[in-house]
């Protein structure tokens, strides 16, 4: 939701409940009291109608909380070949020659890379970032094991995100290795995945690892490559974003919320959903221009000076949540008796619905977007903590699961319509933990069938997907408990846990 701060007194009032929390650790408050003094400021007028604040306390609309002055793009992936063989000069990093100085270089400069979230949310294909500078192996698995420690100690939010492959290099076998031995929630970790470059035998040690730590998932490198025309990162949960770019902003509609607004399915399509479409647009817009036109990060930002970041390479992000609630709820205008995956008639309703979204979105023409045409990608949103009745995504809501490969077949439909991000979560039992090529051939399978991103994780474990990030459920109890946990991600999770159901996923087998 959008929000006013409507006197001082409120601030003063919000201030001195974050300075007195007993759950948020020094950073962690820090963080909060400069994004309230953001927020201090008002929208604009042009950005923000007083019909889009209605839409919003509605439920209908949500800029996941990127403030009201927005100060540096929400996600940003630098170029880190570059900075390994230049180095960089604002930081007083020369080029790296040895794997130790290759650990640190990178060490440092991810302290300096902003997000929405403070922390770096993509910190490259670090396999082939590290490869090149091993020599003994024994000694490169001993720094890597403290490059990963340091990386889940400092970077406290698991939005981070690490890519690996598709190759197999020396550097990826030892981080497989070591990802079950240290058990940390950061970095989140995607293998892009071609199955005529990935070995299978490499392939096999990442699924077990994913069963054993829910990292790495798998993204459908193919697929990727052919819409980015080219190389990509996986960022944040699983944006598809653009190296040496990333995205200016991402704010999403809560689908589920619009039509309970609608009075049928003729007003949700003729007014509810192109009204809501349109002032998002239009929100989106103005604050990419602010960032861009009146804050200085463009102009003077190390990362922009250094050709680390292009700001042609950054794009809008245009998110959607809640699709299985807003069939539901279509459904029921037409008085149908369907459910949404189970049943065509659902299941197609659902795609004229993401037909409409985007062709509406492409109809709008975004001023700094130049790398996607001057348009917004479609990115299906992984959720939030204050979603109250909107599933994410347009994912099969959970308790609503169908059998695997139906359930693969229904998310072929609409990953599609995503180029910057989209995913499914499944949890396997320990039958698939004995049987880690059986996972494989279903993630093939579900390639096959065009799905772009695919995750899996044993139900047994304590590291577990949440929305598209990763939280111990351990941490969750403690932070339940009133206990201090260093992973910001503990804090947005603890309503999955308790409203959504999350603990509550079908469970797969490969019997």
């Amino acid at each position: 939701m959008i929000t006013k701060i409507e006197t001082l007194d409120q601030a003063r009032e919000l201030s001195m409940e974050i300075i007195k929390n007993k759950s948020l650790t020094y950073e962690q408050k820090t963080s909060q009291l400069a994004k309230l003094a953001e927020n201090l400021n008002d929208f604009p007028k042009e950005w923000a109608s007083e019909r889009l604040y209605e839409i919003s306390k509605e439920g209908g609309f949500c800029d996941l909380w990127e403030g009201h002055a927005p100060y540096a793009p929400r996600y940003i992936c630098p170029n880190y070949e570059k900075l390994l063989n230049e180095g960089c000069k604002f930081l007083r990093l020369p080029k790296s020659k040895t794997l130790l100085d290759a650990i640190n270089t990178l060490l440092i400069f991810y302290h300096h890379v902003p997000s929405v979230t403070r922390y770096p949310v993509y910190i490259g294909k670090i396999d082939k970032l590290l490869d090149p500078f091993i020599e003994d192996r024994q000694e490169a698995k001993r720094l890597i094991r403290w490059f990963l420690i340091s990386l889940d100690r400092t970077i406290n939010d698991s939005f981070c995100h690490a890519n690996i492959g598709p190759e197999r290099t020396v550097a990826g076998e030892i981080i497989l290795e070591l990802l079950p031995e240290l058990n940390d929630v950061t970095p989140n970790m995607t293998i892009l995945y071609d199955p005529d470059i990935t070995d299978d035998d490499f392939a096999c040690k990442c699924i077990h690892s994913s069963l054993l730590t829910a990292n790495p998932a798998f993204a459908n490198d193919k697929y990727y490559r052919k819409d980015f025309k080219g190389d990509y990162a996986i960022a944040s949960c699983y944006n598809g974003l653009p190296i040496s770019g990333g995205a200016f902003t991402l704010s999403r509609l809560r689908l589920g919320s619009l039509a309970r607004s609608a009075k049928s399915k003729k007003d949700f399509f003729q007014r509810v959903l192109p009204e809501a479409i349109d002032l998002m647009c239009n929100f989106m817009e103005n604050k990419i221009r602010f960032i861009v036109e009146q804050t200085p990060f463009f102009k003077t930002n190390f990362l922009v000076t250094e050709g680390f970041v292009e700001l042609d390479r950054f794009v809008g992000l245009f998110g959607m949540v809640g699709l299985h609630e807003c069939v539901e709820k279509l459904l029921e205008f037409e008085k149908e008796n369907y459910e949404y995956g189970k049943d065509d008639f659902a299941n197609n309703l659902g795609l004229e619905v993401m037909d409409f979204i985007e062709n509406r979105v492409n109809n709008f023409k975004s001023k700094y977007s130049t790398f996607w045409n001057h348009r917004f990608m479609l990115h299906s949103q992984v959720g939030a903590q204050d979603d109250d009745g909107d599933s994410a995504g347009v994912r099969i809501k959970i308790g609503k699961e169908i059998p695997m490969y139906d359930h693969i077949r229904h998310s072929g439909l609409f990953h599609k319509y995503f180029p910057s991000g989209i995913g499914d979560h499944f949890p396997f039992d320990e039958t698939a933990i004995k049987n880690p090529s059986a996972v494989l051939d279903i993630f093939k399978a579900a390639f096959n069938l065009n799905m772009r991103y695919i995750s899996c994780y044993g139900d047994s474990g304590d590291l577990i997907r949440v929305t598209g990030y990763l939280v111990k459920k351990s941490d969750m109890q403690k932070f339940i408990e009133g206990e201090r946990v260093s992973y910001d991600t503990v804090q947005y999770a603890k309503e999955a846990f308790e409203k959504y159901h999350l603990l509550e996923r079908k469970v797969r087998d490969v019997r």
